[in-house]
């Protein structure tokens, strides 16, 4: 254990030039944890290290030289096509979601300089990220946390804040704003856990809000199965904006997560499955106990599985912010 122990010291201390990130809840940029954004606006790969690699590397860089190219185009197919907004507006303020947003967002560019020196950046995310590994052995238990508000990139950093800002006021309109915030951090927390379980040898650090954004999805399926998501669909220069039940959505989001678990190795880089899947499971057993307050299946009956409100009503020909109830 010992010996362990100090390997891991090691490794840590080894100056990597990449570091893996859990993408958004989507999977909006699938290569967030492979990837920077220039100077002049984009993504691209971070360039290739100019000095033999050590083993202490691990397999992250592998990764990154084996499916750029596919991670690229698969992330970019996926751009064409997310959501953008829900029609189901809140009855108050949503303050929190608001802070965690405004949080993430400060924390992100407190360290945006660092993107320009790899070893900075890596060092940076040894310090905080979330390492499987390290807490397997029984340290770096501040990373469950932490990392929860760290991001891999910008479009990292946009597609979790989106899906916060689309599912989270109204998770803190039933849950009040304290109760909203313990779900939260509870959700990314385990969500942090379930990653560790189904990879606990490996070195790669784990970055994002991902975890707990899924907990926030889990919950909305819950109480809210049959609310309207507006999805935006962009082919070449065209743009449409359609409807789908968010059962559909989180649905086959939760699935998609759950078979990308199955068939992923826990030791590189890239998506973290199972701190998907596991806080999408987590918000769903957390939100359970208010499901029953509320009164069970009877209050989806009631409610035919929408939100027991009136639905928000867009004009088609733009995309305008969430309105809260009068």
């Amino acid at each position: 254990m010992r010996g362990d122990r100090i390997a891991l010291r090691a490794i840590r201390s080894a100056p990597r030039w990449r570091a893996a990130a859990t993408p958004g809840p989507l999977d909006i940029s699938v290569c967030a944890a492979l990837a920077r954004v220039a100077p002049g606006g984009g993504l691209r790969a971070w360039p290739a290290s100019p000095r033999p690699r050590s083993d202490a590397e691990g397999s992250a860089i592998h990764f990154e030289e084996k499916h750029r190219f596919s991670c690229s185009a698969f992330a970019h197919s996926l751009h064409r096509m997310f959501p953008i907004r829900d029609h189901n507006p809140s009855g108050r303020t949503p303050y929190v979601t608001y802070a965690l947003i405004a949080v993430n967002t400060a924390v992100f560019l407190s360290y945006w300089s660092l993107f320009n020196d790899p070893r900075a950046l890596n060092a940076f995310f040894f310090e905080y990220a979330l390492i499987p590994a390290m807490v397997t052995h029984g340290e770096g238990y501040s990373g469950l946390f932490t990392s929860m508000f760290l991001h891999g990139g910008v479009m990292h950093l946009l597609g979790n804040m989106l899906f916060l800002w689309i599912f989270g006021d109204n998770m803190e309109d039933e849950m009040g704003h304290l109760g909203f915030l313990i779900f939260y951090i509870a959700c990314g927390v385990l969500a942090g856990l379930a990653h560790v379980l189904f990879s606990a040898g490996s070195v790669v650090p784990t970055v994002g809000a991902s975890g707990a954004i899924a907990g926030v999805m889990g919950g909305y399926l819950l109480l809210f199965p049959r609310a309207k998501v507006d999805i935006l669909l962009i082919i070449i220069i065209f743009f449409r904006v359609f409807t789908l039940p968010a059962y559909i959505l989180l649905v086959i989001w939760f699935v998609l997560q759950f078979f990308g678990g199955l068939g992923a190795d826990p030791e590189t880089g890239g998506v973290a499955y199972w701190a998907h899947a596991g806080g999408f499971v987590v918000g769903v057993a957390l939100t359970f106990p208010l499901f029953l307050r509320l009164g069970g299946p009877r209050y989806w009956h009631e409610n035919d599985f929408q939100p027991p409100h009136p639905e928000a009503q867009y004009d088609r020909s733009n995309v305008p912010t969430i309105g809260r109830r009068r």
